[in-house]
């Protein structure tokens, strides 16, 4: 799965910068040119790294960094400040609100690229590891080999994406609709019944050499794999 990064930055130029670099190292992203819509693309999908300009019309990337922190869904996104305040008080300010890191323009853009991989493979490490462990159930995305307690477990391409997406972000609730965008891609069209009929498939799966039901159904929300 590639991660996937929303940028929330109103100059073009630098939006276009970050959009280009980002995407040769085979992440997928979103942009926003405003608070308010960066707000909407990530209600829309739970991303997996925010770059938040402070100075966005609407609603600042202060008070988006406020809000995203005090919702359960998204508290745990890394958020990246990039912002022309150069201030300690400010850098302090942005952290302490819950930034991730804090990155002042201008900026190097291959530094900006190495301190994305790094807040990734700190917060994130699913998503840069080759072997997943999550319970008793591993996952090797060279090999695209499952096991659960040591037995093999033998998955069809779309449950292994499934199963790789969940592990991603353990214990967490992702409805039809984020399972269809995150594992099938927003240009596909399925319908969200054929996300239970997957989550059917990769049930009986893993649970073929034993052991209880590992993916939990949340009435009204969705579905979370557990995380132990």
């Amino acid at each position: 799965m590639r991660p996937f990064i929303v940028i929330a930055e109103d100059e073009t130029s630098v939006a276009e910068l970050l959009r280009y670099n980002l995407e040769a190292l085979d992440y997928k992203t979103a942009s926003a040119t405003d608070g308010e819509e960066a707000l909407l693309l990530i209600e829309e999908r739970v991303p997996d790294l925010v770059i938040l300009d402070w100075m966005l019309p609407k609603v600042s990337g202060i008070e988006i960094c406020r809000r995203l922190r005090s919702r359960p869904q998204t508290a745990n996104i890394p958020i990246m400040m990039l912002t022309a305040k150069t201030e300690e008080a400010d850098r302090i300010r942005g952290l302490e609100t819950g930034a991730d890191d804090y990155i002042t323009k201008p900026f190097s853009i291959h530094e900006l690229m190495a301190r994305v991989k790094a807040v990734l493979r700190r917060i994130r490490p699913a998503l840069v590891e080759k072997l997943i462990t999550v319970g008793d159930i591993s996952i090797n995305r060279g090999t695209y080999q499952v096991t659960r307690n040591g037995e093999p477990i033998e998955l069809g391409p779309t449950e292994f994406r499934l199963l790789d997406y969940f592990a991603q972000h353990p214990g967490r609730v992702f409805s039809r609709e984020q399972l269809l965008d995150g594992v099938w891609g927003s240009d596909v069209f399925v319908e969200a019944r054929t996300v239970d009929v997957h989550i059917g498939r990769l049930r009986k799966a893993l649970m073929s050499k034993g052991g209880d039901n590992p993916i939990r159904t949340v009435r009204s929300a969705g579905y979370s794999l557990k995380s132990g």
